[in-house]
């Protein structure tokens, strides 16, 4: 797959710690208009208003994800997510999704590393349908062995297209697997195919018990609502499920890289692929004096590669042609420490070797010389323009609250990020990169082409993408 750059505040996090009460429930934070509440069984509660149609959008996550998952069973939250609409003890299969539509509503579900959530969009007076059902599923699923039959076949059908018949998601996934050792990011969303065979209903059943409970969720709703209301309606639905001891997974830290990495993957594909990958910290990895390096790589990266104007454009796409396409990816805001990565395609008539060389020239520059104030503006511009487009939109408001929570980071940071951002100097950005732009902290994979054989045919057992990551 080719990495996209994802808009900056997309994957903005929230997560701020809540003292136990006695009372049922008790407003947290106010912040405009973002109210905060708990609930007594630990369920929190997050609601934003926002007036502008008579649409509300609510979202749940739960803080588990595949970094909290374990060799033998990868893929099971992802399974499990797929599982959540195969019924309670009051639906039938699939009956959730048909009652959403028939309230005229829309419905998704997503698994990430750090992450599983799921989601509705409702007219607002049909936020208790959504609340109703939601809170059925967080603890009356029944995951029965032959839906389960049925589901594990389509999550596999689903690695089968999106990574196994795909030459670059391929080699995004080995490339992963080598540049992490110790790190629970080393093992795919999706699951190793090896582990989907092999997984048993009574594995799910695990972890439904284990992570599926009011006191590891968080209720986002973004709407026009009224916030009492929503606590309300969130303590009759949600106020009588009973907390569980949810552990913590243990810590896994990735052991420090004493030297470069290198894989090639051969795979039948049209065109050569390279990826490259530093480690670096995140915003939570990070030391408490060092704590303005994630954003300064955050800046690096969309100097690299922040539109139009970004070096690898216009030095590496539209200035030598050496690349079709450049693209630098880093996310601040991971759970546990993270890549830089850098990727990109060969230009046409160009090397894989020429594409590396460049791409390491240009972190050559970052270390020899400082970044333009030109360069600077644009890029503090462009974080400006990202953070008031996602907040333009219900759906990414509460994306942006909820993956914050999910993630562990105080949801503020949402508003104190831009600032951070506007606070690094060209001469931080050159600090970051003498420091981990390094060929001890780096990984390459290269995807060598093999001649385009003839496709196995196969049916597709995956229903518009829908409930997949």
């Amino acid at each position: 797959m080719k990495l996209i750059r994802y808009p900056v505040m997309s994957i903005i996090l929230i997560s701020l710690m809540l003292a136990c009460s006695s009372e049922e429930s008790v407003q947290i934070e106010k912040s405009g208009k973002v109210f905060e509440y708990k609930l007594k069984n630990g369920l929190r509660l997050i609601v934003k208003e926002d007036h502008r149609s008579p649409v509300v959008v609510s979202q749940v996550w739960y803080k588990v994800g595949s970094s909290y998952e374990h060799n033998g069973i990868t893929g099971v939250s992802h399974v499990l997510e797929h599982m959540m609409f195969k019924g309670t003890k009051q639906l039938k299969p699939n009956e959730f999704s048909k009652i959403i539509a028939a309230n005229g509503g829309r419905e998704n579900a997503f698994t990430g590393k750090d992450y599983t959530a799921y989601f509705q969009r409702l007219e607002k007076s049909r936020l208790k349908v959504s609340f109703k059902h939601e809170a059925d599923r967080m603890q009356n699923l029944i995951l029965s062995p032959k839906e389960f039959k049925k589901e594990i076949n389509v999550v596999m059908e689903e690695r089968r297209l999106r990574t196994e018949d795909k030459p670059t998601s391929l080699t995004y996934e080995r490339f992963n697997s080598v540049a992490f050792q110790s790190s629970p990011y080393r093992a795919p969303i999706i699951g190793w195919m090896n582990d989907l065979k092999n997984m048993r209903v009574d594995d799910l059943k695990r972890w439904y018990k284990r992570w599926y409970s009011p006191n590891n969720a968080i209720v986002v709703v973004v709407g026009d609502v009224e916030p009492k209301e929503v606590l309300k309606l969130a303590q009759k639905h949600f106020g009588s499920l009973k907390p569980s001891k949810v552990r913590p997974p243990k810590p896994q830290t990735e052991i420090p890289q004493t030297g470069e990495k290198r894989i090639i993957v051969k795979a039948p594909a049209k065109l050569a692929y390279l990826l490259m990958g530093y480690h670096v910290p995140s915003v939570k990895t990070a030391k408490a004096s060092e704590d303005w390096e994630p954003y300064a790589l955050e800046v690096l990266a969309w100097v690299l590669d922040g539109g139009r104007s970004a070096r690898f454009n216009t030095s590496l796409v539209r200035g030598t042609s050496v690349a079709s396409s450049a693209n630098a990816y880093y996310d601040p805001f991971a759970r546990l420490s993270t890549l830089l990565i850098l990727d990109g395609i060969p230009g046409q008539g160009k090397s894989i070797e020429q594409l590396e060389k460049s791409l390491r020239e240009q972190i050559e520059k970052l270390k020899t010389g400082l970044a333009t104030e030109d360069e600077l503006i644009r890029v503090k511009a462009q974080v400006v323009a990202e953070n008031v487009y996602q907040r333009d939109s219900m759906f990414y408001q509460a994306m942006l609250i909820g993956q914050m929570e999910a993630k562990g980071y105080p949801w503020k940071m949402v508003d104190d990020y831009v600032k951070r951002i506007n606070q690094v100097t060209a001469q931080q950005i050159q600090d970051v990169a003498k420091k981990y732009l390094r060929d001890d902290r780096l990984t390459v994979a290269r995807l060598d082409p093999q001649p385009l054989g003839k496709k196995v045919k196969r049916k597709s057992s995956i229903s518009g993408g829908r409930h997949g990551r």
